[in-house]
Formats: C-alpha cells, structure tokens, sequence
C-alpha cells in the first residue's frame, strides 16, 4: 500500500503530547489498511489518554469486525470508542470530560474511505490541496453560515470550540466521505496543531517540495513551530502510488 509517514510533536507550548496516531499498511480486520489520527481533550492527562484509548478501541473493533462494508466497519469503532471513553470517565474523576477528535482513513480498490469525528482533518494532495473532511467546530459553523470568511476564521479567538468529539455525549455522530483516488494523489491527515499554523497552501508548498516524504513532514512541523507551534501535532502522510 505504498508509502506512509507519520509523526507527532508536542509543539511548543504543551507540556503533554495529546496527540495519537496510528498507521498499519497491511490489513486490520477486513480492512485492506487503517490510518488514525486523534486530537485528545481534557485534564492534566486526560486528554493524551482519550487520543490513544480511542485509538486503540478502533483498531481492537476493526479486527474484530464481521462486517464487509468499510463505513460499517469503522462506525462500528467509532460508537464503541465513544462509549469506552465515557464509561472510563464516569468512573475516574480525573478523567471527566475527556474526549478526542478523530479521522479514519482506510484505502479499497482506489477508493480512498474517511471517517470523521472533530476538527482534525483529512486533505487530498496531488498538484493542489483540497480538505475532504468538514471541521466539526464553532466557527466553521460560522462560515458555513456566512457569518465569518475563511480569514476571519483562521484566526478567530473561539477556534478552539469543537462540536463533535469522541466521548462529548452519549451517541456520536461521525462523517463519512468517499473519494475516488488517481495517479498522483497522496492522502495528509492532521490536528489542528498543524492547520492552525499552517496554510492550506503552505502545507501544499511544503508537501511538494523536494526531498523525502520523511524530510517533508519533519519540515511540516518545523514550519509549525516558527509559526508558533501553539498546539500539539499529529501528521500522517500516505502516498498510495497507484
């Protein structure tokens, strides 16, 4: 399944690392592949706890999985993640209302297959940039209501507040999307630690530089950081060289 890089960082000015990310080429369950990116919420440790649970209830879910349809699959996950997270919450105080953004990836026969719960994101890249998923969150709402441009919210002070999280209520509502990849086309998942600092177009610029697939990620969060690196990061890069 071609090629895949993935990294987090802690950024610059958290002192834990809340982000989690996983990446398995070869087949999970019925899954040909899985790409997981998570952005955890929360107390001291809470949040970092949330990322990886969540994560790791979504791999343990898909592998066990008796279904063939992918979105099946992965809301599946998604639903038992949610209630994992919430009954671990309700037990230990320290981890009242935890949560965790998430974005699933997995690629069938050309079809690139995504999940989405939050404001971490899924991006097609090929000569330009375009965001497959929709961010979850207060001023993305905005915009899609007309109340605020892309700039205005770029870097409006609510950017933070998300709508939809693992773990935030007793059901969860994931987006799925689905798109047809061609010759060319690699797949960039992140936090918000990375499209907060970065634009779309720097992101593009940096991704298709020269160099390694592994120097351009590390280049991704070395940009973040002289842009502030106010948040944590998790990236995974996929080049599925159809």
């Amino acid at each position: 399944m071609g090629k895949t890089v993935s990294k987090t960082d802690i950024g610059l000015k958290r002192e834990l690392n809340q982000d989690y990310v996983f990446t398995a080429e070869l087949p999970v369950g019925k899954l040909p592949n899985l790409y997981l990116v998570a952005d955890g919420m929360g107390g001291h440790k809470a949040g970092g706890y949330a990322s990886k649970y969540a994560v790791e209830t979504i791999v343990e879910v898909v592998n066990s999985s008796k279904e063939e349809d992918a979105f099946t699959i992965l809301y599946q996950a998604i639903v038992e993640a949610n209630y994992r997270i919430r009954k671990k919450a309700s037990e230990d105080e320290s981890m009242t209302g935890m949560g965790t953004t998430l974005v699933a990836a997995t690629v069938m026969n050309d079809v690139l297959r995504v999940a989405n719960v939050g404001d971490s994101r899924l991006y097609l890249v090929n000569e330009g940039i375009q965001q497959i998923t929709i961010d979850h969150s207060y001023v993305e709402e905005m915009v899609r209501m007309g109340g605020l441009d892309r700039e205005q919210a770029r870097n409006h002070k609510n950017k933070n507040i998300i709508t939809r999280a693992i773990g935030a209520q007793s059901s969860v509502n994931p987006d799925f999307f689905e798109v047809n990849l061609k010759k060319g086309d690699r797949i960039f998942m992140c936090t918000d630690g990375v499209s907060n600092m970065l634009t779309d177009e720097e992101i593009l610029s940096i991704l298709n530089a020269e160099g390694t697939e592994e120097e351009r990620i590390d280049k991704i969060v070395e940009e973040a950081n002289e842009h502030g690196g106010r948040d944590n990061m998790g990236i995974i890069l996929v080049d599925p060289q159809l």
